[in-house]
């Protein structure tokens, strides 16, 4: 494992700041858009259900891209789909596992979401009240979701829910610890100045600097 190169707090600053540097988080480095609408909201929930399963984070991407692109870009018009044509368009997208489960799920999910808050993620904040314990609880209510897929969306969600924030999944913390920038999402919040929307792009940096496996990029060293 790389030995990290950050010695100050300064150095973990700057080097935050350059991670961050892309204004971009996770999802949308990935051509997913993080913005406060229902569509945008919906997607980011099914990108997180789908990189939460085993296996390449890229399957997860294009498996999204796929669903998105078939026009089932929010709950209303995936809850429409069939689910053989769910199955379809998954195993053309390459999904490895249990596709037809997968489907299930998917579906499930949209109809929930449709029947619950009428396709409208923003909803179940207001339901919650802006209570991050609230709305952490009523996602994980939903199909396909369990705590994984709920740090995963909130990664992304918090640059818009602010209440939300500091939120850092698996993957975002084992960067950081490596690079010796934290081992806590305070801890990342902290070199973030305490903005939701920078901690979001900060997060969904280190995230992909683990699955992209590009410490060697970051460090300076093979």
């Amino acid at each position: 494992m790389a030995t990290s190169l950050i010695t100050s707090v300064e150095d973990r600053k700057r080097l935050a700041r350059r991670l961050a540097g892309s204004g971009r988080g996770f999802a949308e480095e990935y051509g997913f858009r993080v913005t406060n609408n229902p569509a945008s909201l919906f997607q980011v929930l099914y990108l997180s259900v789908l990189l939460a399963r085993r296996g390449d984070f890229r399957w997860a991407l294009d498996g999204a891209r796929a669903v998105r692109d078939e026009g089932w870009d929010s709950a209303a018009r995936l809850a429409r789909s069939l689910h053989e044509d769910r199955v379809r368009v998954l195993r053309a997208s390459g999904q490895r596992g249990d596709v037809d489960a997968l489907a299930d799920v998917l579906g499930d999910l949209a109809r929930t979401v449709v029947e619950r808050y009428r396709g409208d993620l923003r909803r179940l904040r207001a339901v919650a009240h802006h209570d991050p314990v609230r709305e952490r609880a009523l996602l994980a209510e939903l199909p396909g979701v369990d705590e994984q897929v709920v740090d995963l969306f909130l990664r992304e969600a918090q640059a818009l829910w602010r209440e939300v924030a500091p939120v850092a999944d698996r993957r975002a913390l084992a960067a950081a610890r490596r690079l010796g920038l934290g081992r806590s999402a305070d801890d990342l919040a902290g070199l973030a100045t305490g903005e939701s929307e920078q901690l979001a792009w900060l997060v969904g940096a280190l995230a992909r600097v683990d699955l992209e496996h590009r410490y060697a990029e970051v460090t300076g060293r093979p």
